[in-house]
């Protein structure tokens, strides 16, 4: 069937120079007229590509994907309507349809190993009918907050996320946990220690490729604490594509994971008496291609920016808590003797702590938000919400919480 076909596959060298090329369209600002005449004339040209994914994100973090027929894609690519009321916490039955508005930019160019010949992927907003921004998209929301930054201040926001994953044995291994009550590791190994043929060693190589290929400028990947965990960190880029390489991220190890025949998972804590899952958010704000975070004069060499971005992030620790941390297991599975972010204070030493102010320098001063707090959680939403909203069930109220989170911790204009 092969001989037949003549679908687009590209080598990962040619991938990645692809991929950065476009990851330097995005840093430098290129217009998103310009990028988009661009896209669509490949599109048109480059006979070999049969569909486009169209990416989007919902409430509580899930990756949609939508397959369009180039052809009908490139007709229709101002009008991708969806039904709406499918997705968990996006509009009501009666008022469900949405559209998608791509986003030029965020164009990736795929391994054909493990996503399919002949296909590329583009990130998108999401629109309700009268063409405005959707409230629910909180991609869309924190896009618009990031340009308006740049356009008033002059700051580009900029994140790298170092996400831990679990890999277990077993293809949907998480489906399948009622049936064992376990998970079961491909190595015992721990902290920075595999061998090589090890199956988690081959696992963390063959993601790493596939991210390296896909742009992700990858910095350096390992085996964490626990047996059978995972880290692979890359570089630095602005806040909405580190917001994309966290689905993106995800998405490509599950998939290499399945083509092992394993399982890779992301849950907070699947083992009891081992290290949980996180993932450290890494975040500076630079002006001018100047790091506003550092001062070799400051605190722990941080500037007064620095520490002001940090006690705005401490201000709002309990909102988003109570956005990111929504369910019982969040936090209330968590164990401080784990090295599980359970304070919310700052702390250059405490691992402990919500924020931390890693070792730097004037390039790379930042500092690193940690995940899954629990402190105090439990006990501020049975009394200072409802439990509809302490459950972040109702959608208007978990966007009202965000939008609050995303104007007191970002904002640098107070």
């Amino acid at each position: 069937m092969s001989n037949l076909t003549d679908f687009l596959s590209l080598n990962y060298g040619e991938l990645e120079e692809k991929n950065l090329a476009a990851k330097e369209q995005r840093l430098k600002r290129v217009p998103f007229d310009k990028v988009k005449e661009e896209r669509l004339k490949y599109l048109t040209d480059e006979k070999r590509i049969k569909a486009v994914t169209v990416m989007f994100s919902d409430l509580e973090g899930r990756l949609h994907m939508l397959d369009y027929d180039k052809k009908f894609l490139l007709g229709a690519h101002d009008n991708l309507t969806f039904d709406g009321s499918s997705i968990r916490g996006f509009t009501a039955q009666k008022e469900s349809d949405l559209r998608l508005h791509l986003d030029w930019h965020a164009f990736y160019w795929t391994p054909a190993d493990y996503f399919g010949e002949g296909k590329v992927m583009v990130f998108s907003e999401v629109i309700d009918k009268q063409g405005g921004p959707y409230i629910g998209d909180i991609r869309g929301i924190l896009k618009k907050y990031a340009e308006e930054q740049h356009a008033k201040n002059d700051y580009t926001l900029n994140a790298a996320n170092e996400i831990e994953g679990f890999l277990f044995k077993g293809i949907e291994a998480e489906r399948h946990y009622h049936e064992t009550a376990s998970f079961e590791y491909v190595n015992t190994g721990g902290y920075y220690h595999s061998l090589p043929g090890d199956p988690l060693r081959v696992f963390i190589d063959r993601a790493a490729e596939v991210q390296r290929a896909m742009g992700f400028q990858n910095e350096k990947d390992h085996p964490e604490v626990a047996p059978s965990q995972f880290e692979i960190n890359y570089g630095y880029g602005d806040v909405v594509s580190a917001a994309d390489q966290i689905q993106l991220y995800k998405f490509l190890c599950r998939q290499v994971a399945r083509n092992m025949g394993l399982t890779a998972s992301f849950l907070p804590k699947p083992v009891v008496g081992v290290n949980g899952s996180g993932m450290h958010t890494n975040v500076s704000v630079s002006k001018g291609g100047k790091n506003q975070m550092w001062d070799p004069n400051g605190e722990e060499k941080l500037s007064a920016f620095g520490w002001g971005f940090i006690d705005r992030i401490l201000t709002s620790g309990n909102d988003l808590c109570l956005a990111l941390n929504a369910s019982v297991n969040a936090y209330r599975r968590l164990d401080p003797h784990f090295e599980a972010p359970n304070q919310i204070i700052a702390s250059a030493v405490d691992r402990g702590s919500m924020v931390r102010v890693p070792i730097g320098n004037e390039k790379s001063a930042r500092v690193e938000v940690r995940s899954w707090v629990r402190t105090r959680i439990r006990t501020w939403c049975s009394t200072r919400y409802s439990r509809r909203l302490s459950m972040v069930r109702c959608r208007r109220s978990r966007i009202c919480v965000l939008r609050s989170v995303i104007c007191r911790t970002i904002s640098m204009t107070q």
